[in-house]
């Protein structure tokens, strides 16, 4: 669907379909190094994005003015440099370089972030593998497969990733490291698109002075993937478009590789997903791998076969389906219902008397508010925030 990137502001919709879509541009560029494959463990989250159904709203106030100068976001953001950068374990100074992007070692990628990434949906041989070990294979060059660490953990938030997971990467030295992460924070009580901003952008700045080259993913929202009623799913919505648009701003300071996949068009296709209708199956984790393998071959930083498209593994059936429900399905519902579910129901509330009264807009404005506010908090200027698109 694409609607937090389009640079349009439509008329206001009825309160029942209200929704909000945040995109943001800072002014810090910075280029890195090339990829890495081998080890690691993650446990991740639930994949979350637009909601299907919900035209935009129209820009007001400080937003409406700053979304005149806003510069377009790129799915793939970065010049290929003609050298790649090594950094030791402690993160000296770099400490080999050769033209072409040639290493004399192995390229090192280390992935970060939530289930997704650790690959739930994707069990072969009874462990999850996932779209990053797949792309893992797709990124080897002259000195062989490259080495893979995966740091993710199911469940995280971005603070994991911060306080947790960075440190394990850093210590590794990737030439690749992808940071893809949030949903879990937007089904939290404790959501606070500031934190999540500053933390994100502390990971990103501790990885790019050592020549690593950064992937970011703006997701879907997991309102859409769970089908929710109206007045539960809009606050999921806007908490994940505004994740996005911190991914998209962040995504251009650090120079990172972005990849879109917040459209409508592969998440309505469910057999792109897997039994709990919240994480890829194989299907959906090959494609994730194939576009991202897609984006570094353009910049000369992939340079093993892509992952191929077709499942090597049967779908699940009715009884995996249900036998997930009996099981995590039904354990990670009574997890939300202690940390997610008071909140949500209270601004269920919210949405249903604002729309009673006509003012469901309001709640809009509250969210470009704190987005704004986020994005400010990172740039020596004023952010270029674009809501409600």
């Amino acid at each position: 669907m694409n609607g937090d990137r389009s640079p349009r502001a439509a008329a206001q919709a009825p309160p029942d379909d209200l929704s909000l879509t945040a995109a943001a541009v800072l002014d810090a560029p910075s280029s890195g190094a090339a990829p890495a494959v081998a080890t690691g463990s993650a446990t991740g989250a639930a994949v979350g994005g637009e909601h299907a159904a919900v035209p935009p709203a129209r820009l007001t106030g400080q937003a409406a003015s700053l979304a005149d100068h806003a510069g377009a976001v790129i799915d793939a953001r970065g010049e290929t440099t003609t050298a790649a950068h090594e950094a030791t374990a402690s993160h000296g100074s770099p400490t080999a370089s050769c033209p072409g992007r040639t290493l004399a070692r192995p390229l090192r990628f280390a992935a970060l972030g939530d289930s997704l990434t650790e690959g739930v949906g994707d069990r072969v041989d009874g462990a999850w593998r996932g779209w990053a070990a797949l792309l893992a294979q797709g990124l080897g060059g002259p000195c062989g497969p490259a080495e893979f660490h995966n740091f993710a953990v199911g469940g995280a938030l971005t603070r994991d990733v911060d306080q947790h997971q960075a440190p394990g990467a850093l210590a590794c030295a990737p030439d690749i490291a992808s940071v893809v992460v949030g949903v879990n924070d937007t089904l939290r009580h404790t959501f606070d698109i500031h934190d999540i901003a500053v933390r994100l952008d502390r990971v990103c700045a501790a990885l790019t002075p050592y020549g690593t080259r950064i992937l970011t993913a703006c997701l879907p929202d997991p309102g859409t993937m769970l089908a929710l009623p109206g007045p539960l799913a809009r606050p999921l919505a806007r908490r994940q478009r505004a994740v996005n648009a911190v991914v998209h701003a962040l995504s251009d300071r650090h120079g990172a590789i972005h990849l879109h996949i917040a459209d409508a068009a592969w998440v309505e296709d469910r057999s792109m997903w897997s039994a709990d209708r919240l994480h890829p199956g194989e299907r959906g984790h090959r494609m994730i791998a194939r576009r991202f393998h897609e984006l570094l071959a353009a910049e000369g930083l992939a340079h093993g076969t892509p992952p191929g498209a077709e499942p090597e593994q049967p779908a699940p059936g009715p009884a995996a389906k249900a036998l997930w429900l009996a099981t995590a399905g039904s354990a990670w519902v009574a997890r939300r219902c202690t940390d997610l579910l008071p909140q949500l129901l209270g601004l269920a509330g919210t949405e249903v008397r604002h729309w009673a009264r006509g003012t469901s807009v309001r709640l809009d404005h509250v969210a470009e508010t704190a987005l704004t506010s986020a994005l400010a908090s990172l740039s020596p200027g004023p952010p270029l925030a674009r809501m409600g698109e």
